[in-house]
């Protein structure tokens, strides 16, 4: 039995699950790294551990010191969990786009919340800019100082990827592994699980799966960043060559709609058990295109980046997804059961 020391000790390690599905229209192995079974319920947990672990040891974060991020949800929950369970506050800024629960979320493990109008990035009031010059500011005023995690430009958020997530792909595949894709947010488990794989076995393939009004896809296929269309997904889509994403090469650019990807995260709920969001769907859906272009034989790994219970009151609200004009899966549109009229049956019996 193990037993981890503390909460950030059981970050990682989390269970590699095949989808049955996938595996059986493509003729290939799909499987899916379950990061939402991490403690912070998402792949982000391994990234705010590593910042903060990086902090520590260069003696920029001091004990009873704020963390101070920009995040469109994961990540601020994430460090905000670790700072608690190490002695660190946390002030998280996020657009105010973002959904209901990952705000509670943030709320509730204890953070700061700031909430800034969604700007792009190359606005100074970008939540990301403007958390830079927030943590600078609480810096000069804190006690014990105050540093920017900038999971965006950080590598130790690539580091968390190279050490952990793609040796764990490797020894749960058994080395028998012949691609892996997800989508970028910040380009850290991306480039870094390429890194570590690509040090096993120099012929993998590396996808991406780029969701509509991010500009990768059309850097990885053309040669320049150019956005076109928009997603509902969030916390992935990228319009620059983020620090962590430098020097990574990618084999096999998709770009993935949301009428695309949205059915397939209510498919893996629906036929798999298994609730998740919509950039999980993203990467499922890369992951079916890179098997269906690598063709039947091959095992496909991707990541099912958080739990759907984030995207509650968006993803799973019916007037949502209509004002998107997105379909609505199945299990909104069924009529209830008359349980009523069972009940009576049982209590005549």
């Amino acid at each position: 039995m193990k037993i981890s020391e503390s909460m950030p000790d059981a970050i990682g390690d989390t269970p590699m699950i095949r989808l049955r599905r996938a595996s059986e229209e493509t003729g290939c192995e799909i499987l899916a790294k379950a990061e939402f079974m991490n403690p912070g319920q998402s792949v982000k947990d391994r990234a705010a551990l590593s910042i903060i672990r990086h902090a520590v040891a260069a003696g920029d974060l001091r004990p009873g010191g704020v963390i101070v991020e920009g995040t469109a949800g994961n990540t601020g929950i994430g460090l905000a969990l670790v700072g608690a369970a190490m002695g660190f506050r946390t002030v998280i800024v996020i657009p105010e786009t973002q959904t209901r629960e990952k705000k509670d979320m943030i709320r509730l493990a204890g953070a700061d919340l700031v909430e800034v109008p969604a700007k792009p990035y190359r606005n100074p009031n970008n939540f990301v800019r403007y958390s830079g010059r927030l943590a600078a500011a609480l810096n000069k005023t804190e006690p014990n100082g105050a540093i920017w995690a900038n999971q965006f430009d950080n590598t130790a958020n690539r580091q968390a990827h190279i050490d952990g997530t793609g040796p764990e792909i490797w020894e749960q595949t058994g080395g028998k592994i012949d691609g892996f894709i997800c989508a970028v947010g910040s380009g850290g488990t991306l480039a870094g699980v390429a890194e570590a794989l690509r040090a096993k076995r120099a012929d993998i393939k590396i996808g991406l799966a780029d969701p509509m009004g991010a500009a990768l896809y059309n850097y990885y296929k053309h040669g320049e960043l150019k956005a076109e269309g928009s997603s509902v997904t969030e916390g992935i889509g990228q319009g620059r060559i983020t620090a962590n994403l430098e020097g990574l090469k990618v084999d096999m650019p998709f770009q993935i709609p949301d009428d695309e990807a949205i059915p397939l995260a209510f498919r893996l709920l629906g036929e798999e058990g298994l609730c998740v969001g919509g950039s999980s769907g993203v990467n499922v859906a890369g992951a079916i295109r890179m098997a269906r272009e690598m063709g039947p034989g091959h095992t496909i790994v991707t990541v099912l980046c958080d739990y759907g219970t984030r995207y509650q009151s968006q993803l799973f609200n019916p007037e949502f997804l209509a004002s998107k004009n997105l379909p609505l899966p199945g299990f909104m549109t069924r009529a209830p059961t008359n349980l009523p009229e069972v009940f009576e049956k049982v209590d005549e019996t």
